[in-house]
């Protein structure tokens, strides 16, 4: 077994992960967003952020000044701005920086977040040099986390791949979701840049020891240590259905902008405009049946013409 080489100080890559240009109207939007929530900070994250595209809905996170939450988080909801002559669209999910630090540390049940945010994203808004200091420790925690849970989950030997594999499996597994079977090689497949290197930096960083055989990663957890990270995720996976559901459920009746956002949504699939009444934006679950039957009985009509 050859000795690993010294790995890039996994700090300065996320800080030039999440520095990465991008289009101005997301930024624009950004900071619109953050100085209406009074927030630390702003991240930018999904397909379009690998994109570059300004269509669909931008995906954001507003991290907020306060204490670590209580109960169910983060807090979600829909925003459009008008951008010359175009109109922008946002889901924005809304938490206290100290709660997702917590988050993407491992020490919640939560595994949304840290798995997220191994993933690529962007620091778009922020208010000043000390936030940003922090978001950058954050998000490099959260390939920390996910990088020792993805040794403990995978072979005891084999390519960085089969680890993260292993990993988005697992967590696929344990939220309240279905993943189309290979989903995992999508997200390394299209981050192969991101994902390069990434495994090996995070390990050095969470002081896990591992050696390399060619292309054949051996991380040496000892275990102890492999035992309390198994036992760890075997609470979460139990758990895991079970609290995503119910974060569902309450998003559900607490989205802000629910009806919008589901205006805009069925217009975009069906070609069918939603009228929004003052009653529909207040209660967008209650008023649901009328409108689904609104729509398809415009297609059934457009359909005879």
């Amino acid at each position: 077994m050859t000795t690993p080489p010294d790995a890039p100080s996994l700090f300065n890559r996320i800080q030039a992960s999440l520095n990465a240009p991008v289009d101005p109207a997301v930024r624009d939007f950004a900071a619109q967003l953050g100085a209406a929530a009074g927030a630390l900070a702003v991240l930018f994250y999904g397909s379009n952020l690998r994109t570059g595209s300004l269509d669909g809905v931008l995906d954001f996170y507003v991290l907020l000044p306060g204490a670590v939450e209580k109960g169910l988080w983060p807090r979600v909801s829909y925003h459009e701005r008008e951008d010359g002559g175009r109109t922008l669209r946002a889901k924005v999910a809304t938490m206290t920086l100290a709660t997702f630090a917590a988050a993407v540390a491992g020490e919640t049940l939560d595994t949304t977040i840290w798995a997220r945010f191994v993933q690529p994203s962007g620091l778009v808004w922020v208010r000043d040099q000390v936030q940003a200091g922090a978001v950058h420790d954050a998000v490099a925690r959260a390939a920390i986390t996910a990088a020792r849970y993805a040794v403990a989950l995978g072979p005891a030997a084999g390519t960085v791949e089969d680890y993260w594999r292993a990993l988005f499996r697992a967590t696929y597994r344990a939220e309240f979701r279905i993943e189309k079977p290979g989903r995992e090689n999508d997200i390394l497949g299209v981050n192969a840049a991101h994902f390069a290197g990434l495994l090996p930096a995070a390990l050095d960083a969470g002081g896990i020891a591992w050696s390399r055989t060619g292309d054949t990663l051996h991380p040496r957890l000892g275990p102890a240590q492999a035992n309390a990270l198994r036992r760890a995720w075997a609470r979460r996976a139990r758990l895991g259905k079970p609290y995503n559901l119910v974060r569902l459920l309450r998003a559900s009746t607490t989205f802000d902008g629910a009806a919008k956002y589901a205006a805009w949504k069925i217009e975009r699939h069906t070609g069918v405009p939603v009228t929004l009444t003052p009653w529909r934006e207040r209660h967008p679950v209650l008023a649901a049946p009328g409108v689904l039957w609104r729509v398809w009985r415009a297609r059934r009509i457009a359909g005879r013409a």
